[in-house]
């Protein structure tokens, strides 16, 4: 795993863990997940998916999926793995919980806040755990990573049953779901790491940003100005002017 994470660092730095749970266990974690009348629809040019952190209404398994993820030993590894000395998880699921999409919805290219919730910390991990039985690469709904950015051609990355993901989040790591062509779900359990420290050196506070993929010229302009105005409220006002509602309110 650390020799996978080394070699993928030149463009944006990502591991591929395979069979992560006993398969009864990853077969009751996918039975637990709710249905979409449970979930928070979003949809907009960015995206179209529902997910939820609220895991006190969910399955108690789900949320024990969840957090296993953050147990100590988990957390040590994948630092040990990326030679990065402190990694925080986040117990209040910041943009993390779980999430469900179905034929057409998709993630467009973007790339994720560089901050916490109160911006204390730098979030330098993005974990994804796919959940789907027999989730075939050529339905869509794949991890899509764009080393070279937009403009270019993206690794993709299969939401595979019982795999974990493992991405590096910074300025520079554009990433998206693929557009989903099957009538099926894809389900998926998130986490994200935080440090003390960015992953680049160059890294800068910026809010989550999306862009157009390859042939969306209009999408991709319209999601250019979202971005830079959300960029300046947040420059303005550091907590942003509406609340956050991705968290866990316990």
């Amino acid at each position: 795993m650390a020799q996978a994470y080394r070699d993928s660092r030149a463009g944006i730095g990502h591991l591929i863990l395979d069979d992560v749970f006993p398969e009864d266990v990853a077969f009751a974690i996918y039975r637990a997940f709710p249905k979409t009348d449970a979930l928070t629809l979003k949809k907009s040019p960015r995206e179209f998916k529902y997910v939820t952190a609220q895991m006190d209404r969910c399955d108690p398994l789900l949320e024990e999926a969840i957090y296993a993820f953050q147990d100590p030993r988990v957390v040590r590894q994948i630092a040990e793995v990326a030679d990065i000395d402190e990694l925080f998880p986040d117990v209040n699921l910041y943009a993390g919980g779980i999430s469900m999409m179905g034929c057409r919805q998709f993630l467009n290219p973007h790339i994720d806040n560089s901050h916490d919730r109160d911006r204390n910390r730098w979030r330098v991990f993005n974990l994804l755990y796919y959940a789907t039985p027999g989730w075939e690469r050529d339905w869509g709904g794949n991890l899509e990573l764009w080393p070279r950015g937009v403009s270019g051609e993206p690794i993709t990355v299969h939401s595979r049953f019982n795999r974990l993901a493992v991405m590096a989040t910074h300025q520079d790591s554009w990433h998206s779901v693929s557009p989903i062509v099957y009538d099926a779900y894809r389900c998926c359990v998130s986490n994200y790491y935080f440090s003390p420290a960015p992953l680049c050196a160059t890294d800068q506070f910026h809010v989550t940003t999306f862009r157009g993929r390859p042939g969306q010229i209009f999408r991709d302009w319209l999601l250019r100005v979202d971005g830079k105005l959300r960029a300046g409220v947040r420059a303005v006002f550091r907590s942003g002017i509406a609340p956050v509602t991705h968290i866990y309110r316990r």
